[in-house]
């Protein structure tokens, strides 16, 4: 049988252990080692694998010895409990043994759980899955973990109070992160808040997710937009001494007054407009965002916007002007703009 969506994901959580087999499969590897990982340790439990109920089978091993397989499902185990034959890396070559392990299965025998790469839907490795009465199929795409995927994944981790907007800024960073780096955010952010009974913030979520930009060009893109000019030579003075090329700069100030430009330009309203950033801003950072792209409206971003590009432009032409003082000065015009209420 063939299982998607919220069924797959429940599977995933709360396996049957009557059920004769599962494939797992799917082009990324990390998102189906994640699944057989979950769903083997719901089967066999924490001990399963130290009890020696867990019995791994590279696929290779089956193409020597398709055997291997059917005699690890029938195989009686020491430690009482429910067992598991896990076939790692399998392709079509595995599809003889794996047909035949399906088809002796008997009550009572080892789950026999199948780990694959991307399958076609001509695959006879699926195939034997989706036609059997007892078993289960199922593709792991590219597409973003859904929210119940997410609030199972926090209940795992102990998260269990969550403030709205911590959630909303979760469910984001969802979308932006790969699934185990997002594992690993949310298990920091569980340690983070080890012991402490208040809502998770959003202001909690910004501290423990990855940092995507230096936090030396982030000052100086918040004194232009905050139209702070006193502060942007020093700042400049630091940002040159940290080697900062100055077609860099431009580009993040570029890439940070289109977002400015984004949020302000919404239809729905700057409110509307934050939520639509790639990637996402969180916690503080979001309401400053917020707050500049308010400040500047958007017809003066695209004046800022324009007198960027022209920097940039110049920047990459043959002019012989120092790169660093250039920039400044067009940077300086703008935190000056800035200024203006």
């Amino acid at each position: 049988m063939k299982l998607s969506g919220v069924a797959a994901a429940r599977y995933f959580a709360r396996p049957e252990a009557d059920r004769t087999g599962l494939l797992i499969f799917g082009a990324d590897a990390m998102r189906v080692a994640l699944r057989r990982q979950e769903v083997i340790a719901a089967l066999i439990g924490p001990e399963g694998e130290a009890e020696m109920r867990l019995t791994r089978l590279p696929a290779g091993e089956l193409r020597k010895n398709p055997a291997a397989l059917n005699d690890a499902v029938k195989a009686v185990g020491f430690f009482p409990g429910p067992r598991v034959v896990f076939v790692e890396d399998a392709s079509e070559t595995a599809t003889p043994a794996v047909t035949a392990a399906l088809k002796d299965w008997q009550k009572g025998d080892a789950q026999i759980i199948v780990a694959a790469g991307s399958l076609t839907a001509k695959s006879g490795l699926r195939k034997i899955f989706e036609a059997h009465p007892n078993a289960y199929a199922i593709g792991i795409y590219d597409d973003p973990p859904s929210r119940e995927e997410i609030e199972d994944i926090l209940h795992r981790a102990g998260l269990r109070h969550i403030d709205p907007a911590a959630m909303t800024d979760l469910l984001a960073l969802a979308r932006m992160l790969d699934p185990g780096d997002f594992r690993q955010t949310v298990e920091k952010i569980a340690l983070y808040k080890w012991n402490d009974p208040a809502p998770l913030a959003s202001s909690e979520v910004a501290a423990c997710a990855p940092a995507t930009i230096e936090a030396d060009v982030d000052d100086v893109l918040d004194i232009v937009a905050e139209g702070r000019p006193g502060e942007l030579g020093p700042m400049m003075r630091r940002i040159e001494g940290q080697g900062i090329q100055p077609v860099a700069l431009a580009i993040q100030a570029l890439r940070h007054f289109r977002s400015l430009h984004v949020v302000a330009s919404d239809p729905g309203g700057p409110g509307a407009g934050i939520g639509r950033l790639r990637p996402p801003a969180f916690g503080p950072r979001r309401d400053k965002l917020l707050s500049q792209a308010q400040r500047w409206g958007m017809f003066r971003l695209e004046e800022a916007l324009k007198v960027l590009v022209e920097a940039d432009l110049t920047l990459r032409s043959a002019s012989k002007a120092p790169q660093m003082a250039l920039l400044e000065r067009a940077l300086m015009r703008l935190a000056m703009l800035g200024a203006r209420r």
